[in-house]
Formats: structure tokens, C-alpha cells, sequence
């Protein structure tokens, strides 16, 4: 939809790749994906030299991104054929059941968009929805038809290529439909799954995801077909967009949402657009930091905690000499971050229904007054950093979300983060078309001051209504040095998206270090509430000590977030893998 811009004219294109080429490709990058996770000890080289590259959650996806690419494609194409066919092979994460967010930077105008394709909630949506005998009952945001929002991914990614890409449409939906005919699965994928079946008896809407959950095991290596998918794509490829709107594919959302009990209906569908946003802007170390403003709460919480360690140390040195792993540098981080999140709950929601002090936020003279607040030697009362009445939530997991990064030859750039909210979102297919629906609707705050499933409270800012967009943490940014692109980064993991992807970013351009080690070194994670601050195990065993001594709570997490970069050096473009996850960049 999109209407105030007008539709890229066409030119003639070669192919998006050829059959063989495409074929060796994407077999060489599922070799690492039917093995164990890598250990976290050693941290190979990154992806050096390249002159475009790939970083997604998934090496069959990051291939695929590479094969449009040397097909004629830009970054934008390349990122919408990535994110779909991360959709496939990474179900539990991402899907066109879902919805997220874009940054793009066009080299040639020097100009920058944002993308919103977020989730909406259906018209006949109310607080009273979710409700079981007059109290809130947390499950029915969770599961079945009243999670699930009116999903916009693809409409997103149809625009972001009728706009700015350089090939049809369908060329991007090609290869996700060829991987929906069979992939190996990944060692996180069985877990994910393995995960699921432990947990309760699998609702019957789920038993139409296929033979995955009919499974009593499922091994890493194992191929998945998954050939009603592919009866989707091949709709989309030779429909458009519209056809996940209109038709058969809308029929089957409504009915599934319907008979789970949700309100969703065939005009939500037909009336979704995506939205433009402007990108909040900020200086950091002379680079310029494009991200997402609200309704993603990222790059708010991002620029607040970069501006307090820029009001704190001017000069980078005044910071790195602390140490990269240090307490006293890990302990005023925390508390940057325990800042921004403090007023992610206070003032943040979606912009076209709420009133948003953006501004003030984004704000150096605010970001030097918090600096001012931290002590290095102990943490303040709970109401210094925000809303101050407020119970303390316990933290959950997040298995719906992931994101990839592009920078092409001609210094194209996008980051692009998207998400069905939990893993397997609402827990219920879209019938005949093997679409797993999202359960974005746990993101509003169906009662200020009380946690969602990721333990993160809001306040009346972020109340479900009709038509709104949940407030979320995803953060896809570009960061430029002049009009040349210095890095594209972004996470998934909930609330964990903003501090891991903000510590790669600190780990490029304050601490020097490589994009691989950037993504490989341990992470913090503080979300203000709750009160321990997050550690990964390999944070050195004094390190942790000397925070408690701070006046932190430190408690360890198996992992914090689910990162991505791609950073350009000067002999070219440099690309990562995120040593949690079965991820993998490519290039050429």
C-alpha cells in the first residue's frame, strides 16, 4: 500500500540465479547445520573481504540472500528473499504469519528508511478479550485465535521490493519455495521442537504444521518438507502480496483464527498497510546511528543508553581504559540500560494512537542528567530510574524472532528484523497453507503494570485497541560514517534484542574488535525490571563478583540474545556468525 509512493519503474533483469549454482550454494551452507552447536571458546575469523554480504540466523538463508544478490538483486531483494526463506527454515522464529521491522539505507540518494509491517490488532479487538472470569488470563494472549494479530510481513517485504528493489517479486519468493520442498533441519530447530512436544499435549491446530510434531524424536539432519507452505509461496509468487490478503490464503487465517476463538476477520486482512517512519538519528563517536523509532521501543532504548556513555565518557579512551570485560564498564552499562528500559515502559507505544515525547527521549541534555544519576559503586532506588510503581516480573524466554543484515556492492544496506513474538507464536496453522500464526498480541499491556510473557511492563501508552500496534524491542539499525555505510546490525530475543545488539555495536566501534568476536564475546542484560542483572557463563567468574559488590544481582543466563552484523574495514565487508544459534553469513 504505501500510496504517496509511487512504483519503481520496471527494467529488464537477468535471472535471479541459476538452477545448479543455486543448488551448490545452498548445500554447502546446510553442511553446519546438522552437527551441534559450535563451542563458544574459540572464535573463528568472520567472513573478511567480501564485496556483499549476508548475515541472517540461518545458512541456507544467508545463501539464498547471496544467490539474489549474484542474480541481479539489490540489498532490498535480497532481504526479502532472506527473511522468507528464514520463514521455512527457521519456523519457530519467523514466518509470513508474523510482522517486524525495516531500516534501509540507499547508497545513490544517501537516503534512509524505516519500515513498520508490525503486527496489528484485528477491529473487534477489546481488554475484555482477555479476560476469564473478570481477571486477566495471560494464556489467552498467548495461544489460540485471541493472540494472534493481523500479520504483515509480507506485506512489508512487497513494498520494500515494489519501491526499492531491482527484481519482480515472485523472483524473491523462488527459492523459499524450492527450500519448502525439503531442508535438513538444524540442531536449534530440533531442540525447538523437542522443546514444544515436552511441554503439553500439541493442540490439533498444530498437528496441521505436518509431520514435524506427528514425530516422536526429531534429529538435527532430518529432512522437513513442508509442501503446504510451498502451496503458499507458489500463491504468493504468482500473485503478489495481495494474495496473502485476499483469496484463499486470507480464508484460511480468518477460519483458523475463528475457530481458536479470535476475532480476526477477512477485512483486517484486506485493510492491513504497512507504514513509513522516520528513523531516529543520533552521533556516536563521530558515526551517525540510524534505528527504529516506536513503535519498536529499540532504537529509542538504544540511542538513550549510547547517549548516556557518550555524556559519560566524551572520549572513547575515557571508556575503554575500564576494560571491555570489566565491572566498573559492565556495571554503568547496566545501568544505561536499566534507564532506557525504565522509559520503554513509561512513555513508549505505538505513535498513531499515542502521544510519543520522542524528542526528550532521544535528547543529549536528558541523556547527560541520567549520566549524572549513576554511581559507580552502587545501584539506585527502583523509582530513580522510572515508573515507580510496578511489581517485579520474572524473565522469559523468546523463541519467535530473528533478524538478518545485508550491505550489497553498491553500499546498499538493510536491517530487518522480524518475528512471530514467542516461539511458534499463537500455536496455530492457517489450515491448508502450513502458515504459523503469531501471537503478537501478548506485546500490549492488557493491564499497566502487569509483566507479559517476557516479564516487560507497560503502561496505558501501550493498551490494546483496535488497529494499534504493540510496542516492541526489535532493533534493526544502520550505522553510516559520512554517507558510507559503517555497520548494519540487529537481534532477536525479546527484550534481550536491544542489549545484545547494542553490545555488538559497542564491541565494533568502542572496543575495536572484528564482527566475529563482537558477536562471540559474553553478554550483559539488565531490563530494569527484574532486578538481577543477566550474565552469560563465559563473563570471567570475578568479573561477576565485583558486579555483585556493585550492588548488582547477578544471575546467569544460558544466553543473551541473537545477534547479527555486517561491518565494512578496509579491505571490504566483514561478516559474522552468532555462535548461539545455527546461524551463517555469506558473501562474494
Amino acid at each position: 500500500m504505501l500510496q504517496k509512493y509511487p512504483a519503481r519503474t520496471s527494467r529488464k533483469i537477468g535471472p535471479v540465479v541459476r538452477m545448479v549454482v543455486t543448488m551448490v550454494v545452498v548445500v554447502a551452507a546446510w553442511a553446519s547445520l546438522v552437527g551441534v552447536p559450535a563451542p563458544r571458546a574459540a572464535t573463528p575469523p568472520p567472513l573478511r573481504g567480501a564485496r556483499a554480504a549476508v548475515a541472517s540466523d540461518h545458512p541456507a538463508a544467508s545463501a539464498v540472500g547471496v544467490a539474489v544478490l549474484k542474480g541481479g538483486g539489490n540489498a532490498v531483494d535480497a532481504a526479502c528473499a532472506t527473511a522468507l526463506a528464514l520463514g521455512v527454515v527457521h519456523p519457530y522464529a519467523s514466518g509470513i504469519g508474523g510482522g517486524g521491522f525495516a531500516v534501509i539505507y540507499l547508497a545513490k540518494s544517501k537516503q534512509v528508511f524505516a519500515i513498520d509491517f508490525r503486527e496489528r490488532a484485528p477491529a473487534a479487538t477489546s481488554a475484555d478479550l482477555y479476560l476469564k472470569d473478570g481477571k486477566l488470563d495471560p494464556a489467552l494472549s498467548t495461544r489460540g485465535g485471541t493472540a494472534v494479530g493481523v500479520p504483515g510481513e509480507v506485506r512489508g517485504l512487497g513494498e520494500m521490493v515494489k519501491r526499492w528493489g531491482a527484481l519482480p517479486f515472485r523472483k524473491c519468493v523462488e527459492p523459499a519455495e524450492k527450500l519448502a520442498a525439503g531442508f535438513p533441519v538444524s540442531w536449534r530447530l530440533a531442540e525447538a521442537v523437542s522443546a514444544e512436544l515436552r511441554k503439553e499435549p500439541v493442540p490439533e491446530s498444530m498437528r496441521l504444521f505436518g509431520e514435524i510434531f506427528a514425530k516422536k524424536r526429531l534429529a538435527a539432519g532430518d529432512t522437513w518438507k513442508r509442501p503446504d507452505l510451498a502451496w503458499a509461496l507458489g500463491k504468493l509468487r504468482a500473485g503478489g502480496p495481495d494474495a496473502f490478503y485476499t483469496g484463499e490464503i486470507a480464508a484460511e487465517i480468518v477460519k483458523a483464527v475463528k475457530s481458536s476463538g479470535g476475532v480476526m476477520t477477512a477485512e483486517d486482512l484486506k485493510t492491513y498497510t504497512a507504514t513509513d517512519r522516520v528513523p531516529l538519528e543520533t552521533s556516536y563517536r563521530g558515526l551517525r546511528v540510524l534505528s527504529m523509532p516506536p513503535p519498536s521501543s529499540g532504537g529509542t532504548v538504544l540511542i538513550e543508553t549510547l547517549g548516556i556513555l557518550s555524556a559519560r565518557y566524551p572520549e572513547a579512551a575515557a571508556m575503554t581504559k575500564l576494560g571491555r570485560n570489566s565491572s566498573a564498564y559492565l556495571h554503568v552499562l547496566a545501568e544505561a540500560f536499566k534507564h532506557g528500559f525504565a522509559d520503554r515502559a513509561r512513555f513508549l507505544g505505538d505513535p498513531d494512537f499515542v502521544k510519543v515525547d520522542v524528542a526528550h527521549l532521544t535528547s543529549p541534555d536528558y541523556h547527560r542528567v541520567l549520566a549524572s544519576r549513576i554511581k559507580e559503586g552502587s545501584v539506585l532506588p527502583r523509582d530513580a530510574y522510572g515508573t515507580p510503581e510496578a511489581p517485579p516480573p520474572a524473565l522469559h524466554k523468546d523463541g519467535g524472532t530473528t533478524h538478518l543484515t545485508i550491505i550489497d556492492a553498491d553500499g546498499n544496506a538493510v536491517a530487518l528484523t522480524t518475528t512471530i513474538n514467542l516461539g511458534f507464536g499463537a500455536r496455530v496453522v492457517a489450515g491448508k497453507t502450513g502458515i504459523l500464526l503469531n501471537n503478537q498480541m501478548d506485546d500490549f499491556s492488557m493491564q499497566p503494570g502487569v509483566p507479559n510473557a517476557f516479564g516487560l511492563i507497560g503502561s496505558a501508552q501501550n493498551a490494546v485497541a483496535p488497529g494499534k500496534r504493540p510496542l516492541s524491542s526489535m532493533m534493526p539499525t544502520v550505522v553510516l560514517d559520512g554517507d558510507r555505510v559503517k555497520m548494519a546490525v540487529g537481534a532477536a530475543g525479546g527484550p534481550t534484542i536491544i542489549t545484545a545488539a547494542t553490545q555488538v555495536l559497542l564491541n565494533v566501534i568502542d572496543w575495536k574488535l572484528d564482527v566475529q568476536a563482537a558477536l562471540s564475546a559474553p553478554r550483559i542484560h539488565h531490563q530494569w525490571f527484574p532486578d538481577p542483572l543477566m550474565f552469560e557463563s563465559d563473563l570471567p567468574k570475578d568479573v561477576v563478583h565485583n558486579l555483585e559488590k556493585r550492588g548488582q544481582k547477578p544471575k546467569e543466563l544460558a544466553k543473551i540474545g541473537v545477534a547479527n552484523a555486517v561491518v565494512r574495514t578496509e579491505s571490504g565487508l566483514e561478516a559474522g556468525a552468532e555462535p548461539r544459534s545455527p546461524s551463517g553469513p555469506a558473501g562474494y
